[in-house]
């Protein structure tokens, strides 16, 4: 066998600065439930909500891919709808709009090239760019995908008016822009 370690004289970072949560003790002559948020701040948020019914949905877009056997899997179907929006655009558009790392949407695309669904051409004037279009295949599973996620989406939506989704998708278009708006002041702060 090999040698022993003795795991006690590897050296452990320390963390970058430990006082936040050291100021964060109370003493212990605290009455109980002391310094703890109130119950109403525990309870689901927006955000939190927003996750859930995303998570909800991505679980059954899985579930009914797989019963009507398109064998594609969420991350896929992402790329294959962004492509599908935006015909033509470059590999480093689509990650950046999809944030994702570079080399996973390559992998990606190289699974949906394999499946027959995506192709790559070389762009107009910059040979070192590759931009991405649909199959006709490719169009045929985004129409099946469209499918299931509108049928999903009536299941999501039942018991709400056309105008309840219609302000549905306003608050959260408006939220949207929020975030983005805070996000890109924060990236120029930078």
């Amino acid at each position: 066998m090999g040698r022993s370690r003795d795991w006690r004289r590897i050296p452990v970072a320390q963390p970058s600065n430990p006082t936040p949560i050291a100021s964060l003790r109370q003493p212990a002559a605290q009455p109980a439930g002391a310094g703890r948020p109130a119950p109403a701040a525990l309870q689901p948020n927006v955000g939190a909500l927003v996750h859930d019914v995303a998570r909800a949905i991505r679980r059954r877009f899985e579930r009914r891919a797989r019963q009507t056997g398109l064998p594609i899997t969420r991350l896929q179907a992402r790329v294959l709808l962004r492509i599908a929006r935006s015909e033509g655009d470059s590999q480093a558009t689509v990650a950046t709009i999809l944030d994702m790392e570079p080399i996973a949407l390559v992998r990606t695309l190289d699974r949906l090239h394999r499946e027959g669904l995506v192709e790559r051409r070389s762009h107009a004037t910059d040979r070192r760019v590759w931009t991405l279009w649909l199959t006709p295949l490719g169009w045929q599973v985004v129409e099946q995908m469209l499918a299931i996620t509108q049928e999903i989406r009536e299941e999501a939506c039942a018991g709400l008016t056309p105008g309840e989704r219609t302000a549905l998708l306003d608050m959260l278009d408006r939220m949207k822009a929020n975030l983005a708006t805070e996000e890109e002041a924060a990236s120029e702060a930078v």
